[in-house]
């Protein structure tokens, strides 16, 4: 190995130090009184005095190792002799966790035994070492904010699933999830802990007492009087519920808060080796201090930061013989974190730009020329999980400078390019969770934080309903509210200015990371890199049931962004160096990367289906397209590597639902727990009481070894398989002739690109909804607050209990929103900030982007996995729904234009026959359906080209049977809302008195009816004979059968009501009974539009199936009238019950529904059509004339003289709707009704009685009409022609009915 940048370079394998004598010339540089002087001030001793020059030893290289080794030895013995003596303490002397015998549960334990994921109910573990006298301590590093319980037990404590420690006699425990402490009983004691926190558990069994401290900070004193004696010592326990995890230090690392005066950890630290390692660092700090002027002939004392070894034999000679000792004390973790992490954070402690302090990258020189290779890889491998972990448990303070300071060390450490690689290689995403150093946790208590001085006034919007507004809001408020909320703002900008310094410093990690110019020496940072950020991606991606392996998600959103900044800057500075390519602004992922199988995709589901299905039935759009050739022993292999892969993922499931049989035979996981992060190491032991004699000794692997794991193509490929060289393009290998020919970027940014958009369906949307439930919590106290307010001004002044009471109440509200103010504003600026808005918004119009290159392909477009879309439609949602109020989207630059081009994405792919998946159409689906309930997006979907808008609505107008048409009838509903006969209600009138719901439902907007669309649906209706009838047949169809069903649970509902005993109705009934009546509302609502659009659908008989479509609308119609409208009903005993998610069922939204086609029909067409339309209603048996009078309160006479007792009863009528109703249209409800009144008394009595023999046997409703061929059975015109629309069968003898005729009864019969 050799050292780059050091002047000379020397070879550590071929250089050995050396004392013979005939090598002694070796020292002729310098003359031997001068290389005496430099060793004797190297090499001080103990006590830091130097004898006289004339009483001195005269040091050479030849008696140097002698001198050395006489230094080091030097108080040595009594160190030793101290080492051996542990009083009070029984077991091994290195402690860990009794992974043996000491557990209860199913558990999973790190590799270094010291790390712990709870796995099972309450699973219980102890360590292996105990305590019987004297004062002990021992550090818990919290991963996770859950349930635990940690503390002391004995050995006959017996915990199970339900009992840990705390819970039996003699076991002591504390949980900061509950803020208790426990010992048989339970009372409350210290603070609720959050992740990153260290709690500190001490016993001291001289007093007889248990305490803890919390990050240093003592809870005070626990438990006294604890039951000591013969046969008492106390293990360190825990007990842990599922999926919470923790990691102990019992002093094989040095305590993050040892200043508990006279207590000692249970592991004794290495004195020893700690005493050699602090006086050869002493050395080594000589050699750097003291330099050597040859010519002037004396040692000068040198600028330490600046050092440098430049070529000096007598120096490098020298600092070899202390690495020869230093060398194997840094491989040691306590020694790595004392000694060397202190004394590289001390060097950067003089402030200044990490690239101010040289001396590092000189020291890591060092350790690669002289020390072994196995030693320096375990020195890095150390430090950097020393720097891991006290960066994740370092206790935040308000200018984060802990934080800081141990990321400066990190990116030195990084900066040194041997290091970084083989970092990046062998360390950084394969043992430690690198993703740790790009993440800030949030504070919990926001007092220990010091957001209180950072941000001393707090303030909260007064929105005191959800529907309130805040720019209204603001407008409105007081000149005092007005001064809280900008000194709030400017505590704010505070706060932000702080964590931005945090973020620079994890950006220019990702930025020595993704360095593609360091190609000296191998493979340059960012392809490494690329390798491993793949396998970090595939293991979130394929273990999404499994949180022991999955990155938690807060961690992810932060990688995301800063990962974004890193992107960005290569991606623009690429751009500077190259005009023709594409800045960042523009960027997307070029479609040829989702099918030339240069980036893998795991096993993520395609647009078009499975990848080995696609590459079959494409294969020669390939070749024609991309010039791509499949190989058919290839197509053959794929699939059976699919089989195989199906069956093993099969076996690993039934694994995972049955872990005591795949831990018996010695089982591991492949990856390390997130959830334990604090070891950083492999977490593979799984622990469970049923595999225990089966665990010691552990059994080589059995038949998990021929599982065969899912590698990566990815880790074989060089810089030139990605970026390509001269006739090779590398990642856009196979460019379609769509796709202009024009440079983008690096390759290997568009697979950063590419694994961004991955990160965020995984988990980052998923986290940045969760998150806005503390703006949530802040509004409700709010409100609360400001209700409690009110009634302490409306409270007498004689209640002054009541009036206690509510100030009480008051000052914890107002102490709950302190809190949460401040909490909120960590959030605004880690989470909701607006460059954080602008990174989502840039994510979402690359994945746009990518969309529509993708589009233009053709049948290729299959290829594109399916969370391209998912992101697009999510991060729009998060957009709109996450980021505000406190960042506007509209503020966005392009934010116009961007609503377009989603919206004609939307349009165009809801029904796109090349995706295949039900769950991304359906998902596509909903989103088109929430984009029209807003104006701003509605007048988007408007924007776009007028053939798009014209298909989108034909795919709307597609029959609904073999489809999910739920979604489509919505999108059609919110299209005319606003438009029909009383339908301009936000909320319906029977729910303004109950509490309302999130105003920002897509159901809850106000309506915003689109005319133009509504142009295209009439003109499509019109004009295309084909498209009218099966429509209007389809919707017919769910009418009739929704409505059914309704009809069907009411009458269950009302049964279960009515029993004497007392019964409860499922809740899932009543919500698909409300469903189902929703339903029949809407699709009524869609017939009302279709027949306001285009009423010569029904009333223009010249159309072949016009005259069927009015029959089977108006026995709908009365049908349904006939059930809403009778007296004493079923329909109206459910409604008065009132039940509980039946709220949305009452008479007004589907009367009026009804009432609005009748009128429509009857009043608002022709003569004609009125003529025809009254003719097919009164000629159905169905209708009953009273149920248009119960419309209008007219109730019969009948009814009113039987039901005239309860005379509270109030009748349903259109006229106590005025707010909702306009005059006009009551005046044509009237109209209506004065009309079939009239027309039914004239039908009545020239109305000639009917034999039976001569009804349609069918519907028994209509004289017989037509005859079939060939089997001459007979029904009315009716019945068949609804018949023929779904079926050719005769009703009678199924024979295939060729054609219909006209049946005409013979005069003589």
């Amino acid at each position: 190995m050799t050292s780059r940048g050091a002047g000379t370079a020397f070879s550590s394998k071929n250089y050995r130090l050396s004392t013979e004598p005939e090598k002694s010339k070796v020292t002729g540089i310098v003359n031997s009184r001068l290389l005496n002087d430099y060793l004797h001030r190297v090499f001080t001793s103990a006590d830091g005095n130097q004898p006289a020059a004339a009483y001195r030893k005269n040091l050479t290289f030849q008696n140097l190792q002698e001198h050395l080794e006489r230094l080091l030895s030097e108080e040595n013995g009594s160190e030793d002799s101290r080492d051996q003596v542990a009083e009070g303490r029984l077991g091994p002397s290195t402690v860990v966790l009794d992974h043996t015998s000491g557990f209860e549960g199913l558990l999973l334990v790190d590799d270094d035994l010291l790390g712990v994921i709870g796995h099972s109910n309450f699973g219980s573990i102890r360590a292996t070492t105990c305590v019987y006298k004297g004062k002990w301590i021992y550090e818990v590093l919290i991963s996770s904010q859950g349930l635990m319980q940690i503390g002391w037990c004995t050995l006959n404590c017996r915990f199970n699933q339900e009992e840990g420690v705390g819970d039996t006699p003699d076991s002591y425990a504390y949980d900061g999830n509950r803020v208790r402490k426990w010992n048989v009983t339970t009372t409350n004691y210290g603070k609720s802990w959050a992740a990153g926190d260290i709690v500190s558990c001490l016993i001291d069994l001289d007093e007889g007492t248990i305490a803890f401290c919390l990050n240093g900070i003592s809870l005070g004193t626990a438990f006294d009087n604890i039951t000591r004696g013969a046969g008492m010592a106390y293990f360190p326990a825990i007990s842990l519920s599922f999926k919470e995890s923790v990691a102990f230090n019992f002093g094989s690392r040095p305590l993050r808060y040892p200043l508990v005066e006279g207590y000692r950890p249970l592991q004794d630290p290495p004195v020893a080796d700690l005493v050699k390692a602090r006086k050869l660092l002493g050395y080594l700090k000589n050699v750097i201090h003291i330099g050597i002027d040859v010519t002037e002939g004396k040692l000068v004392e040198k600028d330490t930061s600046m050092w440098q070894l430049q070529g000096e034999p007598t120096v490098l000679i020298t600092l070899a013989h202390i690495f020869n000792y230093f060398s194997p004390l840094m491989c040691k973790v306590y020694l790595v974190e004392d000694v060397l992490m202190t004394f590289l954070l001390s060097i950067l402690e003089r402030g200044g730009a990490v690239e101010a302090h040289p001396l590092i990258q000189q020291l890591l020189n060092l350790m690669w020329l002289l020390m072994e290779e196995y030693e320096v890889h375990e020195c890095l491998k150390q430090l950097l999980m020393s720097l891991l972990r006290a960066y994740r448990f370092s206790p935040i303070i308000p200018d984060l400078g802990l934080q800081i300071h141990y990321l400066r060390l990190t990116i030195a450490v990084l900066k040194h390019e041997k290091s970084r690689k083989y970092l990046l290689s062998n360390v950084l995403f394969d043992v430690l969770r690198s993703v740790v150093f790009f993440y800030i946790k949030s504070p919990l208590r926001v007092e220990e934080a010091g957001l209180q001085e950072l941000i001393p006034t707090t303030w909260w919007p007064n929105r005191f309903t959800k529907e309130g507004k805040e720019s209204k809001e603001v407008k409105e408020e007081s000149a005092e509210e007005r001064l809280r909320r900008r000194a709030y703002e400017r505590g704010c900008q505070r706060l932000k200015k702080r964590i931005e310094v945090v973020e620079g410093l994890q950006v220019q990690i990702l930025k020595l990371l993704l360095n593609n110019k360091d190609r000296g020496g191998g493979e340059a940072s960012r392809y490494i890199f690329l390798n491993k950020f793949r396998k970090f991606l595939q293991e979130n991606a394929s273990n999404r049931g499994n949180l022991a392996v999955l990155c938690p998600p807060e961690y992810m959103v932060c990688f995301l962004h800063r990962l974004i900044a890193a992107l960005r800057y290569f991606w623009d500075g690429h751009k500077a160096k190259t005009p023709a390519s594409l800045s960042s602004e523009g960027a997307y992922v070029p479609p040829q990367l989702f099918y030339n199988g240069k980036v893998d995709y795991f096993d993520l589901q395609r647009l078009g289906g499975l990848l080995s299905h696609l590459k079959k039935t494409l294969k020669d759009d390939l070749a024609a397209k991309a010039n791509i050739l499949i190989d058919p022993a290839e197509l053959q292999a794929v699939t059976m590597d699919d089989l195989d892969e199906d069956e093993e993922s099969a076996t690993s499931a039934a694994q995972s639902q049955r872990p005591s049989a795949a831990l018996a035979i010695g089982g591991a996981l492949a990856r390390p727990a997130w959830l334990s992060s604090p070891t950083l190491g492999r977490a593979n032991r799984f622990l469970s009481t049923a595999a225990v004699s089966l665990m010691n000794p552990r059994r080589p692997l059995g038949t998990l070894e021929k599982i065969k794991v899912l590698t990566l193509r990815t880790e074989q490929r060089t810089r030139e398989d990605i970026e390509g060289t001269h006739g090779n393009e590398g990642l856009l290998l196979g460019r379609p002739p769509e796709e202009p020919d024009q440079p983008i970027t690096e390759n290997s940014l568009l697979e950063v690109l590419d694994g961004i958009v991955m990160m965020y369906n995984l988990s980052v949307h998923q986290q940045l909804g969760k998150m806005v439930g503390v703006s949530d919590d802040v509004n409700e106290y709010a409100m609360a607050l400001k209700d409690t307010e009110e009634k302490i001004s409306r409270c007498p002044k004689r209640r002054r209990d009541i009036h206690e009471e509510l100030l009480k109440s008051q000052k914890v509200f107002s102490e709950k929103l302190n809190h949460l103010s401040r909490r909120l504003a960590w959030i605004n600026v880690t989470i909701y900030s607006k460059e954080k808005m602008q990174d989502i918004y840039w994510l979402l119009r690359v994945c746009i982007c990518t969309i529509e290159h993708g589009d233009r392909t053709g049948s290729l477009f299959a290829f594109m996995p399916e969370f391209y879309l998912s992101v697009a439609m999510n991060s729009y949602s998060a957009l709109k729904n996450y980021f505000s109020p406190v960042n506007s989207m509209e503020e966005l630059p392009g934010y116009e234009e961007t609503l377009m081009r989603l919206a004609a994405i939307l349009a165009k792919h809801f029904a796109d026959s090349r995706i295949v998946g039900t769950d991304i159409r359906d998902s596509l689906m909903q989103a088109l359906a929430s984009y029209v309930c807003y104006p701003h997006s509605l007048r988007a979907v408007e924007r776009i080209p007028e053939e798009q808008r014209i298909s989108m609505m034909k795919n709307l107008l597609a029959p609904y049977e073999q489809r999910p048409w739920a979604q489509t009838n919505w999108i059609l509903v919110r299209l005319w809302r606003g438009c029909g006969f009383g339908y301009r209600y936000t909320r319906l009138p029977h729910l303004l008195k109950t509490k309302p719901e999130d105003a920002s439902l897509p159901s809850l907007q106000k309506p915003c009816p689109s005319t133009l669309l509504q142009r295209h649906m009439a003109h499509l209706l019109r004009s295309d004979r084909d498209l009218a009838p099966s429509f209007l047949n389809s919707v017919l169809n769910q009418l009739n059968w929704a409505f059914s069903e309704f009809i069907g649970m009411i009458q269950e509902i009302q049964q279960a009501a009515e029993r004497l005993e007392r019964n409860f109705v499922d809740s899932r009934q009543l919500k698909v009974c409300a469903t189902c009546f929703d339903l029949s509302v809407s699709l009524l609502r869609v017939l009302e539009m279709t027949v306001t659009l285009a009423p010569e659908i029904f009333l223009d008989w010249n159309r072949p199936s016009s005259e069927l479509l009015l029959r089977r609308l108006a026995q709908l119609l009365n049908q349904v009238l006939n059930r809403v409208t009778a007296e004493r009903n079923l329909f109206d005993r459910v409604v008065n019950l009132r039940l509980p998610g039946l709220e949305s069922v009452d008479h007004y939204p589907i009367l009026v529904a009804v009432t609005g086609i009748l009128v429509r029909l009857l009043v608002d067409t022709d003569v004609q059509g009125t003529e025809r339309a009254t003719t097919v209603l009164l000629a159905d048996p169905c209708f009953q004339l009273r149920s248009i009078q119960y419309l209008l309160g007219h109730a019969e006479p009948s009814a009113l003289a039987a039901a005239a007792p309860p005379t509270d009863k109030r009748h349903f009528s259109l006229h106590t709707y005025t707010e909702y109703i306009s005059t006009e249209e009551l005046a044509k409800v009237e109209k209506m009704l004065n009309h079939l009144s009239e027309e039914s008394k004239q039908a009545a009595a020239t109305t000639l009685p009917t034999s039976e023999e001569d009804l349609c046997p069918i519907c028994y409703a209509h004289p017989i009409s037509a005859i079939f061929r060939p089997c001459s059975h007979k029904s009315c015109k009716a019945c068949i022609n609804q018949h023929l629309m779904n079926n050719k069968d005769c009703f009678f003898c199924k024979a295939t009915i060729t054609g219909v005729d006209d049946f005409t009864k013979p005069a003589s019969s």
